[in-house]
């Protein structure tokens, strides 16, 4: 576990790097214009590059040195970064080169993700996969849990381009960390075995299409990551229309501290029995304090609800990772970790696209005397955000919905044999 941990403290730095640099661009955006649609659609630009580019980016890390191509990644993305900081020097107002900045880093990241997710094959043992899948979700959910509350204080006391630079640093030490190891067991890609590229990227969607059971999984938990999508797009525009950038940090943070903590009682086990039942439990609690969360209009309560709805995510992601990983062979993991993220996280993207209009498509009904302000206003509260709450309460209802469905459909339990 040795270079694991290593590259895991660089990608651990990086997260919250990035996290300074999502809370900060949004905050900057949401000020400039006022706009949940400008702040959705930067969250947008900064995760739909590197959806779509994954499978090629996935391809690429099986028929090359993954430690290469997550330096590259990391590098890459530092890039996209120092342009952004370029053009705010020049007091350049306008959103394109947010834009444009955000998504080139984007486009980097779609090379480094696969690689990292499929690296981590080579370098633990089958027995502690279970506790590297729990690691590697503290890392995800890094860049959430720190930063917003750090980065709420340090826009008080310096500008957006200097919590940018502080995100390139941490881009340069993780590409570092990498560089310091050597995995143990990597894959062997054999001169007379490679085929074209197009034929490697064609191999995985086929794989992936022929396997019904993992396909049926996919196809379902996009449907989940729009509505937690939907989340991630909307806290902030509902928070900051009656509050302010630092308690939205602390809302964040707190929340999102029931994921660390959920994925640090993940990672201490080393086998998990029924993964389909557990990720069926997961959703279900998710999805019922994620609906409890919308219906308060109280700081308190929503940061609670918040917390308990994130508590229980990991016992969904873990589940679902574990499922993937012994499900498929290592010789294609690469390409099939860049698959299973375009096709579980479509649904994310297309959340992002959407939730500005959807905002602003809600917020009229519940605002004080809007058409639903004297009936569901009555059980949720009326005015500014509650829209953005009733959405959510939607979206916690359909995740219970779906939880229901995983632990009924049988051919998902085929899975849980391997």
């Amino acid at each position: 576990m040795k270079n694991f941990y290593i590259v895991w403290l660089g990608q651990l730095i990086s997260n919250i790097g990035s996290g300074l640099t999502a809370f900060a661009l949004g905050i900057y955006v949401f000020k400039l214009t006022g706009s949940a649609e400008h702040y959705s659609l930067i969250l947008l630009a900064a995760f739909l590059p590197a959806l779509l580019l994954k499978p090629i980016g996935g391809t690429l890390s099986d028929r090359m040195n993954r430690r290469y191509l997550m330096m590259i990644g990391d590098l890459g993305s530092a890039l996209g970064l120092v342009y952004i900081i370029a053009m705010l020097a020049t007091h350049n107002q306008s959103l394109w080169p947010i834009y444009i900045g955000t998504i080139i880093s984007s486009c980097f990241q779609a090379f480094q993700n696969p690689a990292y997710k499929a690296s981590v094959t080579d370098l633990v043992h089958a027995d502690f996969y279970t506790r590297a899948s729990g690691m590697m979700q503290l890392v995800e959910i890094s860049k959430f849990l720190i930063p917003p509350i750090i980065a709420g204080f340090l826009l008080k006391i310096m500008d957006v381009k200097q919590v940018l630079i502080i995100d390139v640093l941490s881009f340069v030490f993780a590409a570092i960390t990498v560089y310091c190891i050597k995995p143990a067991n990597p894959i062997a890609v054999k001169e007379t075995e490679k085929t074209h590229f197009l034929t490697d990227l064609k191999i995985g969607f086929e794989y992936l299409f022929k396997n019904k059971a993992i396909f049926w999984l996919l196809s379902i938990m996009s449907i989940v990551t729009f509505f937690i999508g939907l989340y991630q797009a909307l806290l902030g525009p509902m928070i900051l229309s009656f509050s302010n950038s630092q308690a939205l940090g602390i809302i964040q943070s707190i929340s999102v501290s029931g994921m660390l903590l959920g994925g640090i009682l993940m990672s201490l086990y080393k086998k998990i029995p029924q993964k389909i039942p557990l990720l069926s439990k997961g959703l279900l609690l998710c999805g019922m304090f994620f609906a409890l969360m919308g219906a308060s209009n109280n700081m308190i309560a929503i940061t609670l609800f918040g917390f308990l709805a994130f508590l229980f995510l990991p016992l969904a992601n873990t589940s679902l990772d574990f499922l993937i990983r012994s499900n498929v062979d290592n010789t294609i993991q690469g390409r099939i970790w860049s698959i299973v993220s375009l096709v579980s996280q479509l649904g994310m993207a297309i959340a992002f696209g959407i939730a500005g209009y959807l905002a602003d498509a809600f917020n009229p009904l519940l605002q004080n005397n809007g058409p639903l302000s004297s009936t569901v206003g009555y059980l949720i509260g009326a005015g500014k955000g509650r829209g953005i709450g009733l959405l959510f309460i939607i979206s916690g209802i359909m995740i219970i919905m779906i939880a229901i469905l995983i632990n009924r459909l049988t051919i998902l339990k085929n899975l849980d044999k391997k």
